[in-house]
């Protein structure tokens, strides 16, 4: 019996481990009321006590949260993208008085107002204060609230710097208004559009034609990307676009691959600048602080070791000592550095230091030993 339950409060404790929901009831005075949440925070989230996190805000949260929050968690763990606290605002019965606006001006009004000031004054503070953030922030909408969500762009400091709008039901002049502020903008910002081919008609029309304006649109400071799936119905197209979505916004995140390796490393003038710039945009804009992962010191070593670059080789492995100091990444650097530049005794020593530290990846006591040991055979050091 003891064994049985032992087991059972294992599997209880990996699975808080995974993931973690928080279910909050929010009083606001802009809405008169109290609005539910759903809050997702990262794996091992209370372990990590010096790191923060972007913030991702899922309105429609009553069913666009969990397969927003299932895709993140999946991504991340992958490391294809940050991990990130992930909001849901439940709308189920206030997202026609959430969404409402003007008839005049074609801006928000009355509720709509309310709901307006209840995520910027009072939702995104409260976020900021009761969890870890970066300032790095991406709304999440489906029809209704995906055109609303747009009404935060047209601030002079958006408050969102990701848009991740799915089937919008765009509002009358909303088809000019986002290809000109698009256009305007001085900060990076990300903006995904997605339809259906068997979406609704109604909505696919405008989007389309939204896409074409957006399409022209010419800002460096836009990465801007839209899908029109094939057989896809309004409600399908959900699926399909948020992890589309999340690839684009997040693709500098993502680990070295082969095909960066073999096109962009490979045919660039320092593979040592592409992986510091990689690393520099990472934190400029998503407010991390990441160290460099292993595999991307590995596939940056290697085009440097093809290049011969001996000097950018021997800075690599001061960075690679720095982030991970207890390896034997950043001596191996620095020791064949020194001996492709002709300080074999300087490189022998550096081989031997790095013995004394843990194996990494290929890394390993015995291929420093050879090494050092080789130097020796071959200049006759003792």
């Amino acid at each position: 019996m003891k064994s049985y339950l032992l087991l059972f409060t294992m599997l209880l404790t990996t699975s808080l481990s995974i993931s973690q929901i928080d279910y909050k009831e929010i009083n606001s005075e802009k809405l008169g009321g109290a609005r539910q949440i759903k809050v997702q925070l990262p794996r091992n989230y209370q372990d990590n006590t010096e790191k923060s996190y972007p913030v991702i805000i899922v309105l429609d949260g009553d069913y666009l949260f969990e397969p927003v929050a299932g895709n993140v968690d999946y991504y991340s763990y992958w490391e294809e993208m940050p991990q990130v606290i992930v909001v849901g605002i439940n709308q189920d019965r206030t997202r026609e008085d959430d969404t409402y606006y003007e008839d005049v001006n074609f801006f928000p009004g009355d509720t709509g107002t309310a709901f307006f000031e209840f995520v910027g004054l009072e939702l995104m503070p409260y976020i900021d204060q009761n969890y870890r953030t970066t300032n790095f922030r991406i709304a999440v909408g489906h029809d209704l609230t995906a055109n609303f969500m747009n009404f935060y762009l047209m601030k002079d400091l958006p408050l969102f710097q990701g848009y991740i709008s799915l089937s919008p039901d765009l509002s009358p002049k909303m088809n000019e208004r986002i290809p000109a502020r698009l256009a305007a903008l001085e900060q990076k910002m990300f903006y995904y559009l997605a339809t259906g081919t068997d979406d609704i008609g109604v909505l696919k029309e405008p989007i389309i034609e939204l896409d074409k304006k957006i399409a022209a649109v010419e800002n460096e400071n836009l990465q801007y990307n839209f899908d029109n799936f094939q057989g896809a119905t309004h409600y399908s197209l959900v699926g399909r676009a948020i992890p589309k979505a999340l690839e684009n916004m997040f693709s500098v995140y993502r680990p070295i691959s082969k095909k960066d390796y073999k096109e962009v490393i490979l045919e660039s003038e320092s593979p040592y600048d592409y992986l510091i710039e990689k690393y520099a945009t990472i934190k400029t804009l998503f407010g991390l602080e990441d160290p460099i992962r292993v595999n991307d010191y590995i596939a940056v070593s290697t085009a440097i070791e093809k290049k011969e670059d001996w000097e950018a080789l021997a800075e690599l492995g001061k960075i690679a000592r720095k982030h991970y100091p207890e390896t034997m990444l950043g001596n191996y650097y620095i020791a064949l550095s020194l001996e492709k530049s002709g300080e074999p005794k300087k490189a022998m020593k550096a081989y031997q230091n790095a013995f004394l530290l843990d194996e990494v990846s290929y890394l390993t006591k015995d291929l420093m030993l050879e090494r050092a040991d080789q130097i020796k055979a071959d200049f006759g050091y003792k």
